[in-house]
């Protein structure tokens, strides 16, 4: 291998910074300093720059910007929703349920299994053999006691999408409340909160060009949360404490973009994933894909190679830099959860590899990196 940077294909573990974001950040790194609760110039032109953000990001949700609150990215915008939104609930109803799917995101994981610690009932319901959620089940699982449904809607492992419609429907008529976690689908496919039924909806600005520490939690109108944090008003008493007004503006100008390139970035990142299916299995007998084969995001490629592991594979294939789901503990691999809830066997799950392409990706380096990935497994098969 040559001392180039090795093709990154980890576009949902994070994504680099736009250019053109990071052109608009800099002013407000610079002499656009102030402080947006200030009452001189200073501040003025801070409150106007996270007003404008607060507009670009209901713009791309097709939301009101007052039901928009920032937040330092994913995880806080899920924490939020799901603790804001138990307590005020519980505080005025006898509702405590909350059903989500054993295929969540730790960041709405871990939130759901502290409230179930603590004597929330909390139904976690199983997926089919795609990671999509057993709609029978779930339906099974509404009545009358449930405050919230919290989904994660594309798989940051497999790309599979669920069907959120459908979902906040047969929810909304019980009388729960939906959030949605589309950190994932944000920038890559179409969301419209209303189109989803979403009461809330999480944004990560580290998955669509914006940096890391920056996201935000669409509220819809009438839905009442408890803030987690005490200190100032600031986002509607939602969020106190000075806003990180260069990064606001970062995701503001990302989902300003994402608007503006959504159709020929969804069909472009497609191609590609499509390309890299083609060359993998052709070179590859007996490859499988993980996650739904429609339903999915345009990005994402879950593989599964045969008689190999995936962490040996993107050991082999050091020409690029992509991920697995298994976790490694004291040298013992162990498969992913997700995998193995959509009922993969540990071996075959551990054979995983996570392919994700972006903006930045191009034909060539599908090329090159289909070569990689293939010569890798053949040289563990000798």
């Amino acid at each position: 291998m040559s001392n180039a940077s090795p093709i990154y294909l980890d576009y949902n573990a994070t994504t680099p910074i736009s250019p053109a974001v990071l052109e608009a950040m800099l002013p407000y790194l610079r002499e656009n300093f102030g402080n947006p609760s200030s009452n001189h110039v200073y501040g003025a032109k801070a409150r106007q720059a996270v007003d404008q953000a607060r507009g670009q990001v209901a713009e791309l949700l097709g939301c009101a910007a007052e039901e928009i609150i920032f937040t330092s990215g994913g995880t806080e915008s899920n924490n939020l929703a799901i603790y804001g939104l138990m307590s005020a609930r519980t505080a005025t109803s006898s509702r405590r349920g909350i059903i989500t799917s054993v295929v969540e995101h730790p960041a709405t994981a871990e939130p759901c299994a502290a409230l179930a610690s603590t004597g929330y009932p909390v139904t976690r319901i199983g997926v089919d053999l795609h990671g999509v959620l057993n709609l029978d089940a779930f339906r099974a699982g509404l009545d009358e006691t449930t405050a919230l449904v919290t989904i994660l809607w594309a798989n940051n492992e497999t790309g599979t999408l669920q069907p959120m419609k459908t979902i906040a429907d047969l929810a909304h008529e019980k009388g729960a409340l939906v959030h949605v976690d589309a950190a994932q689908a944000i920038g890559k496919i179409p969301v419209d909160v209303n189109a989803l039924g979403a009461d809330l909806l999480s944004v990560a600005g580290h998955k669509l060009y914006a940096p890391k520490g920056v996201g935000a939690l669409y509220v819809r109108k009438n839905v009442s949360l408890r803030k987690l944090l005490l200190g100032g008003g600031q986002e509607m008493g939602l969020r106190p404490g000075t806003e990180n007004v260069p990064y606001l503006v970062g995701l503001g100008e990302a989902c300003a973009i994402a608007k503006a390139e959504l159709g020929v970035r969804e069909a472009t990142l497609s191609k590609l994933r499509e390309l890299f299916w083609h060359g993998l299995r052709e070179g590859v007998p007996g490859l499988r894909l993980s996650g739904h084969p429609e339903h999915r995001l345009p990005n994402t490629l879950n593989v599964r190679f045969p008689n190999a592991k995936g962490s040996e594979i993107l050991t082999r294939a050091s020409e690029i830099a992509a991920s697995t789901g298994s976790a490694c503990h004291d040298g013992d691999e162990t498969p992913s959860n997700v995998l193995l809830a959509m009922g993969i066997t540990p071996t075959d799950a551990l054979g995983a590899v996570r392919l994700s392409v972006g903006c930045g990706t191009t034909e060539e380096d599908v090329t090159l990196a289909t070569r990689a990935l293939v010569n890798a497994w053949k040289g563990l098969q000798k």
